[in-house]
């Protein structure tokens, strides 16, 4: 076990990711004895692993309390501890959003499901599908499109771009963005996932149900306009509606000729 220990460290510290079908990444996942040691090993040294089951890697991230001894020579780790200018965390958060949290939906809508149709109370739980069966990227030039104005023009964006790619976050392929191995790892989803959600695209949904509601007051409006025609006053100062006749209006109009 000492030399598993010495290997699977050494290489979450040299390669910063391990895939999460290695081996010695699933005995560090699966074996608790194990793990105990693991996890001291790295405390030793300020780090501590970082997995979730929805992601395909395991990484390693300092502790909470070695943030501040690490990075704090300046305010600067106080937005992030990985040199991305404002416009840079703001593309990252973007790519999170588009990829993550519609990849978190299907993951647990597919064990919802899974759930649903288990006939037998104790059969064996299959692992939570990852990858590209439920990780789908995006467009870069529909991301320019989108972003790119706003994060600072096509030089910027790419500047970025590139940070992000280097760093693991995002993979980059014929102008298509997908998952990187970083990307679900060193991102926290209870705190960030609740903050879009119920911040930034709470805005957006009510700007669309405001919008939605003023189209529909607006056909209202024109169909009550089409449906009450305007009244046209005569010279002598009756009324004559252009409405559609009635049968009370049927039965007075042949009296209404004998008058003239």
């Amino acid at each position: 076990m000492e030399q598993q220990l010495k290997t699977l460290t050494a290489r979450l510290l040299a390669h910063r990711v391990v895939p999460r079908g290695d081996a010695l990444a699933r005995k560090a996942l699966l074996d608790d004895i194990f793990r105990q040691e693991l996890d001291k090993r790295l405390a030793d040294v300020g780090l501590r692993l970082v997995e979730n089951p929805y992601a395909e890697h395991i990484a390693v991230a300092l502790l909470p309390e070695m943030t501040e001894p690490v990075f704090g020579s300046g305010e600067a780790w106080l937005n992030n501890n990985l040199g991305l200018p404002r416009d840079g965390v703001a593309l990252l958060v973007i790519l999170w959003a588009l990829i993550i949290l519609p990849k978190r939906e299907r993951q647990i809508a597919r064990v919802e499901a899974g759930r649903e149709n288990q006939s037998d109370m104790f059969g064996a739980q299959k692992p939570l599908e990852t990858g590209e069966g439920v990780s789908t990227g995006v467009s870069e030039d529909a991301l320019y499109a989108d972003f790119g104005k706003a994060l600072g023009g096509r030089t910027r964006f790419n500047a970025n771009l590139g940070r992000l790619v280097n760093l693991g976050f995002v993979v980059r392929r014929n102008k298509w963005l997908d998952e990187g191995p970083m990307l679900d790892l060193m991102i926290d989803y209870s705190q960030l996932a609740p903050r879009i959600i119920e911040g930034a695209l709470s805005e957006v949904l009510g700007q669309r149900r405001s919008q939605a509601a003023d189209a529909l007051a607006d056909k209202t409006a024109s169909a009550i306009a089409q449906a009450v025609q305007p009244t046209v006053v005569t010279d002598d100062g009756t009324s004559l509606f252009a409405a559609v006749e009635g049968p009370e209006d049927d039965t007075q109009a042949p009296a209404q000729e004998e008058d003239r």
